[in-house]
């Protein structure tokens, strides 16, 4: 098991996931509503945090939460963890080792919460602190970088959204996922040369927006884990807010702009980073006047709803640090000073 084969096993995981977690996740729905839950207070670390940022879109937009993200320190370190009572507490980890996670949702059963773990260890001490489990089915994943287990982890974020809201269009839009991504994973051997153009890079930045800006953070973690580029995610609009003034000739901007609500924003920002910074575009999208802005595109699948668009999107950024990877002379296996497992309080 590699880093490349964990990317390509992703189709497999998801339709696994279809098959044998609609039936859990109606379950969880169920005593979220019998609870009459209407926030939702997540913990998570590293790429977990990632997938935590995508759902505090997906449940806020299609579910109308209100989702925070915990501090874990206040748990752990200053022992002043925030009032939980009501809400549903949700650990996301990959392993279900890091004591500080554990300690959110451990905190959350003790003040007579609602608890869940999305984690791929149904064994791990996570999974034992929380009330309602929902494994993610990936699979050993054995790479230091997360890929597999992270979309694993949108995919069970969007399924507990869809089945909570009812939608029979949602469900249908989701179990279109493995094959979208089964296509994406078609731009592998192009991704490749694309790579060659970047193998200089030392810094850049990663841009998304809305649902993507949870793709924007994981490309730019990925970058960093894997090729040591200094890698900064932003928000398209937070970008303006100053950001946007590093930038000049030839500066590397990553950006995914998917189709959707806030397509018209991102697109603007990347007119400006061509005509007035000359900027070295890498965009990622499926509407053309997005792809002809850019030096290197990586066209998307055509019908792809934007609410699931992460989860498609970020197999070519997977792609493309994998790749780049190589072709600095890096080990895709064992990055520098990285575990598998990290373990924080």
């Amino acid at each position: 098991m590699s880093l490349t084969s964990e990317i390509h096993e992703q189709p497999a995981v998801l339709e696994r996931m279809l098959r044998e977690l609609t039936e859990p996740a109606r379950e969880i729905a169920a005593a979220v509503e019998r609870r009459k839950v209407r926030s939702v207070f997540i913990a998570a670390r590293g790429s977990s945090d990632n997938a935590a940022l995508y759902g505090k879109y997906l449940w806020g937009w299609m579910n109308r939460m209100q989702v925070a993200l915990a501090t874990p320190s206040l748990f752990t370190l200053y022992r002043r963890p925030p009032r939980l009572d009501g809400s549903l507490v949700v650990g996301i980890s990959q392993s279900g080792q890091s004591p500080d996670i554990v300690s959110v949702v451990k905190e959350g059963r003790a003040q007579g919460a609602l608890t869940l773990a999305i984690t791929n260890e149904p064994a791990s001490p996570l999974a034992s602190e929380a009330e309602l489990v929902l494994e993610t089915l990936a699979g050993p994943e054995l790479a230091v970088a997360a890929t597999k287990t992270y979309t694993a982890q949108l995919f069970a974020i969007a399924l507990l959204g869809a089945i909570s809201k009812g939608d029979p269009q949602a469900l249908g839009e989701l179990e279109r996922v493995p094959d979208l991504v089964r296509q994406t994973l078609l731009l592998d051997d192009a991704i490749r040369a694309s790579v060659e153009r970047f193998r200089g890079m030392e810094h850049c930045v990663v841009l998304g927006r809305g649902f993507n800006y949870a793709t924007a953070h994981e490309w730019a973690l990925k970058l960093k884990e894997l090729t040591y580029v200094v890698a900064e995610p932003y928000s398209s609009a937070d970008f303006q807010h100053g950001p946007v003034a590093i930038v000049s000739d030839g500066f590397p901007v990553l950006a995914v702009a998917p189709g959707g609500a806030v397509f018209a924003n991102v697109l603007a920002l990347l007119q400006t980073l061509a005509a007035e910074h000359r900027a070295e575009l890498l965009v990622v999208s499926n509407r053309n006047r997005a792809l002809e802005l850019a030096q290197t595109p990586i066209r998307l699948p055509e019908e792809l709803p934007e609410w699931l668009s992460p989860l498609v999107a970020i197999v070519p950024a997977q792609l493309f640090c994998y790749h780049l990877t190589r072709a600095m002379g890096h080990d895709t296996e064992k990055p520098r000073r990285l575990n598998k497992v990290t373990r924080t309080l």
